[in-house]
């Protein structure tokens, strides 16, 4: 007879809109077990695990300090909080938990501020503990999906990463108008859009560039705006004509002088722009130029109206479904490339 190995034990730290839903992932997946619940708002503390996740009650109570969370003994923390905590994180590693965060500071090592990245390395060190950065973007588009896509490639002169997003049906006015910058004049658009993205997709192409034994020179990235061609009403609200209808964001990993991997991001509020740009529906298109050339299309399959409630799942889902695998990697900070491939456990 054989034996199924102890559940895991996991602790979902934050439950936001990505770590709501990776909380009913964990209580659901035969293999883990959920054992706490990290909240950071003072009325969350005390409540059901289950009634923050929207099911029915579990029989665990949210905790709002990190020594109730120690306490626990979990195997791992899914660390998703709006912004990264280095006490908090080398406090859980330091203390033999192993963690998997959405915060994208870990893809590549290498890339990871000195200090920081020699300081995580330490309480690794002292823990035995793992930490792995992952998502949906960045993450498994920039690094799992090339990854598979290059291995029928023995020629390879590059990659483009085109993620699409419309957000006409998205009823985020706070999120569009006030963060994101649409319905506005383009010089009132926020100059950091191009260094925040450089920062954040920049090393998942350093990654995967030397996954393929071929070092970038350097990375850069860009944007541009477009405006409306004419009035356009949204969930949101409106956008009036010759303000920010559109954005596009372009980081390239640069070899020989020339783009080797791009990611590109469009998010549009509608496609009548005043520019000619190319728009896709909602998702991804990756082409690979080498010896075995493709176009692959990933669409996400569900009506716009209901993407702010399926898109989580995107990027939460991997972070539970890499659990396994990381509590079972060699102590340090782990990327893609060190971890076997994600293969989910459905029964």
């Amino acid at each position: 007879m054989t034996h199924s190995p102890a559940p895991l034990r996991v602790v979902q730290w934050a439950t936001g809109t990505i770590g709501g839903y990776a909380l009913r992932s964990v209580h659901a997946h035969p293999g883990l077990e959920l054992v706490g619940v990290r909240v950071h708002s003072p009325a969350k503390v005390g409540r059901d695990a289950g009634e923050l996740a929207g099911i029915a009650p579990i029989g665990i109570a949210a905790v709002g300090t990190l020594d109730e969370v120690l306490a626990l003994r979990p195997d791992c923390v899914l660390y998703m909080p709006l912004a990264f905590d280095a006490d908090e994180v080398c406090a859980l590693l330091a203390a033999g938990s192993d963690v998997v965060t959405t915060c994208g500071l870990f893809h590549h090592p290498a890339s990871t501020e000195p200090a920081l990245r020699e300081r995580v390395t330490a309480a690794c060190a002292a823990g035995g503990s793992t930490l792995h950065s992952t998502g949906s973007s960045p993450g498994f588009i920039t690094e799992a999906v090339p990854l598979v896509l290059a291995s029928i490639q023995r020629e390879l002169t590059g990659i483009v990463i085109d993620e699409y997003a419309d957000l006409s049906r998205r009823d985020s006015p706070e999120l569009l108008f006030d963060v994101m910058g649409f319905g506005r004049e383009q010089t009132t658009v926020s100059e950091f859009l191009a260094p925040h993205m450089l920062s954040s997709f920049g090393p998942s192409l350093r990654l995967v560039a030397e996954a393929f034994g071929l070092v970038l020179d350097d990375v850069v990235a860009h944007a541009e705006l477009a405006t409306a061609r004419t009035e356009v009403r949204i969930a949101a609200g409106t956008i009036s004509a010759g303000t920010v209808a559109a954005q596009r964001i372009t980081v390239n990993g640069i070899r020989a002088g020339a783009p080797l991997l791009t990611f590109r991001a469009t998010w549009y509020c509608t496609p009548d722009l005043a520019v000619e740009w190319p728009i896709g529906d909602t998702g991804w298109h990756i082409s690979v130029r080498g010896d075995a050339p493709l176009e692959v299309d990933l669409r996400f399959a569900v009506p716009l109206e209901r993407m702010a409630a399926v898109s989580p799942a995107f990027t939460a889902n991997r972070a539970v479904n890499v659990v396994a695998a990381v509590c079972a990697a060699e102590p340090g900070i782990r990327s893609s490339v060190e971890l076997p491939q994600i293969i989910p456990r459905l029964g």
